[in-house]
């Protein structure tokens, strides 16, 4: 999902506007746009692609059996409260206090997020180390949409996070403790995105 820095308010060219999360949420009810909010600055979240929109609802049909909730950009995660709240692409969280809360997920097991130009050193970076936060979380996948990589880190029982890419189109990612199987071809179904050229050498000498 695309991210736009909202515009700094007149007369105050080097001071960003900065709001209360009790703001925020007020902002967030009356808005028809969603925003995210970090340490008191509040961030536009921009319309996606078609590839975009067509690769997060393959990626839903799949997670939908895995036996836990499943919600998409529409519903907000606290990251931390009081100070990071965002928009995944997609979220799925196993804890009762979860299907209570009507507007916040707190508890997530697994969140997914496919990549934009705009948006994939971010969702690399500062906003996984966010998420690291998270006591519950336990599974965070990059989805590209420019061909065929899915990045999957993984927590173990040692709090560490083991890296795995898939790019074969015949790759599957399985999570068993959440009952997820996810076919790399299932996530591409019915969109323009090409799996990963995979170019050799070429033979003989080099001119």
């Amino acid at each position: 999902m695309e991210i736009i820095i909202l515009p700094k308010p007149m007369g105050q060219p080097n001071q960003q506007r900065r709001y209360t999360p009790e703001e925020y949420f007020a902002l967030e009810a009356q808005s028809e746009e969603r925003h995210e909010y970090f340490d008191g600055e509040i961030f536009a979240m921009a319309g996606g692609t078609k590839s975009h929109n067509l690769i997060k609802g393959n990626i839903m049909a799949g997670v939908r059996q895995s036996g836990c909730r499943a919600y998409d950009a529409s519903v907000r995660l606290a990251v931390q409260d009081d100070f990071h709240y965002t928009y995944p692409d997609v979220v799925v969280t196993c804890d009762p206090a979860d299907r209570r809360d009507p507007y916040l997920i707190r508890q997530p097991v697994l969140i997914i997020e496919v990549l934009s130009p705009s948006t994939a050193d971010y969702d690399r970076s500062r906003k996984f180390t966010q998420y690291q936060k998270i006591a519950s979380l336990r599974h965070y996948i990059l989805v590209s949409q420019t061909a065929w990589v899915l990045e999957w880190f993984r927590r173990d029982e040692a709090g560490q996070w083991i890296y795995t890419v898939f790019s074969d189109p015949a790759d599957v990612l399985e999570i068993p403790e959440l009952s997820l199987r996810l076919p790399l071809a299932d996530v591409y179904d019915d969109t323009d995105v090409a799996p990963l050229a995979l170019v050799e050498e070429p033979s003989g000498p080099r001119w």
